[in-house]
């Protein structure tokens, strides 16, 4: 899907002279957005509140530059509501008290009102609260914004009153499309050899605001001849990546790391990695990650696999950066394509489970420790085996309490070095049952 921004077409009567490009290019009516068909066509959920005449209150979550401000004006004037709108950073409880109070003033002279607030998520629960009796009673219809996801932002009981209505960033054949139209409204073509405009639209990575930004800079400096890449990388900046080290773009990255290394896919594995990296995460966070998927997901397929980690560890805090990140690298590889085995994980799950349930059962008299005399004529420690002196160096004897039997915790996979694992457990068994009849 594109975005808003890559669809706004330039309308007629558009002031080509000192307002900002992305102002000059935004639609004046939902008629003219492309690219939201999702929300915005016949079928989508605006589209539909729109033909019947009522709107419900909405959150818009999308990343910046997908034009939430400007569908919710769009809204205001095509369902006929009077448009208010507040920053959740610049507005406190006065601001919000004014509002509420002009929305009120305007309902009795029968005027509904959309109130638009834009990083919503920036209030405070018991701001957010405040909004709840001015939408059960229809003062205001709320239309929020923000770029953080609302299950983690909001409360639940805003979010049971309203939709959530996702947007979409703007993907390449969007942004190009955005482009066009700058052209049009401009009158002359951006400066660039084809390269060069590829390379301006991965740097926007999705925002149509930003990309509108940097082509208004190309418009308004004198270049004789198109700029290539280079050329283009020494006049712009490029833009840094969207990820917040406490917001979900962090979650969703090391989650999609984690799910590669699972999936024993190297090449995607690297990519996150170099995603989280090249954003800014901090690299010990990462090797955290990597060292509990070593135990999580690799265990005792392939025992070198945590040795690895804690070795890029070791060797991140040697080097720093950033030389040390290539042994994060090496860590990373290593983990995808390693034999996987959540074993290890399953069994302490299971052992946790049966500790909580059983309480505080006794170890069997054998195996309890006897360092004193009274302790030796009570029987503690009697009748021990100590294996290395047994016949193949095991005793077969019993370790687990009185009242429970003997549990089946780890069970090793047939890969990797779990494989050896597994044959000797089994020959242990056999020993076991040979030793009790």
């Amino acid at each position: 899907m594109t975005d808003l921004f890559a669809s706004e077409i330039p309308t007629k009567d558009a002031d080509t002279g000192g307002g900002p490009l992305a102002d000059r290019l935004r639609p004046t009516n939902l008629g003219e957005v492309v690219g939201q068909d999702h929300l915005t066509g016949p079928d989508g959920a605006i589209g539909r509140m729109v033909t019947a005449g009522k709107l419900a209150s909405m959150i818009l979550w999308g990343p910046p530059g997908t034009g939430k401000t400007t569908i919710a004006r769009l809204l205001a004037d095509a369902v006929g509501l009077r448009f208010e709108s507040i920053s959740a950073v610049f507005s406190g409880v006065a601001d919000l008290k004014r509002v509420f109070a002009g929305a009120k003033d305007a309902a009795r002279l029968g005027q509904r009102t959309l109130l638009f607030v834009d990083e919503i998520h920036r209030f405070n629960r018991a701001q957010q609260d405040g909004f709840l009796p001015y939408v059960e009673d229809g003062t205001i219809t709320l239309v929020g914004a923000t770029t953080e996801n609302p299950s983690f932002e909001l409360n639940a009981a805003l979010l049971s009153r309203a939709q959530v209505l996702v947007l979409h960033r703007l993907d390449a054949a969007a942004l190009e499309e955005l482009l066009r139209r700058a052209e049009q409204v401009e009158d002359r073509a951006i400066p660039l050899t084809t390269d060069a405009r590829t390379a301006l639209i991965a740097s926007a990575d999705g925002d149509g605001r930003f990309l509108l930004n940097q082509a208004e800079t190309l418009f308004s400096v004198n270049i004789a001849d198109p700029l290539d890449p280079a050329a283009l990388s020494a006049l712009l900046h490029r833009r840094m990546p969207i990820y917040d080290k406490d917001r979900e773009g962090h979650y969703n990255l090391i989650s999609a790391l984690h799910k590669s290394l699972r999936g024993s896919d190297p090449q995607a594995a690297l990519y996150y990695l170099a995603r989280m990296l090249v954003a800014g995460e901090e690299p010990l966070y990462v090797l955290r990650r990597l060292v509990r998927f070593a135990s999580e997901d690799v265990g005792l397929a392939d025992p070198q696999a945590l040795i690895q980690c804690l070795a890029a560890k070791d060797a991140y805090d040697f080097l720093g950066s950033p030389e040390g990140e290539l042994a994060i690298v090496q860590a990373c590889l290593y983990l995808a394509t390693a034999p996987k085995s959540n074993a290890a994980y399953q069994a302490q799950k299971a052992a946790w489970r049966s500790a909580k349930d059983t309480g505080s059962l006794m170890p069997p008299m054998n195996i309890v420790n006897a360092p004193t005399k009274l302790m030796k004529t009570l029987g503690y420690g009697k009748g021990y085996a100590y294996d290395p002196d047994t016949v193949d160096g095991f005793s077969g004897a019993n370790y687990w309490p009185d009242g429970l039997s003997a549990q089946e915790y780890y069970t090793p996979s047939p890969r990797g070095f779990e494989a050896k694992i597994a044959e000797r457990i089994a020959h242990w068994d056999r020993l076991r049952s040979e030793r009790e009849q």
